[in-house]
């Protein structure tokens, strides 16, 4: 299981959910379960986010997952 926890625009997306626990290998598998579970909405919104696994950049959508990871959804933020 992971912990995935959704900041911003990703919360806004989710309807609200701050965090949850999701069994997912992969950043892909994670954003299909997602987008399944809380709809097209935040589908779009992990397509451009950028992803924490435990405080580290991750850019690898493919790359295994550790179990007990946590996962911060980062949508682009926008600002100066």
């Amino acid at each position: 299981m992971l912990t995935v926890r959704y900041f911003a625009g990703a919360r806004a997306a989710a309807g609200g959910v701050s965090s949850e626990q999701i069994a997912a290998g992969s950043l892909e598998e994670l954003a299909q379960i997602v987008t399944a579970r809380h709809g097209e909405r935040l589908g779009l919104v992990m397509k451009s986010a950028s992803f924490l696994v435990d405080g580290l950049t991750c850019h690898d959508r493919q790359a295994a997952l550790p179990v007990g990871a946590t996962v911060d959804v980062l949508p682009p933020f926008a600002g100066g």
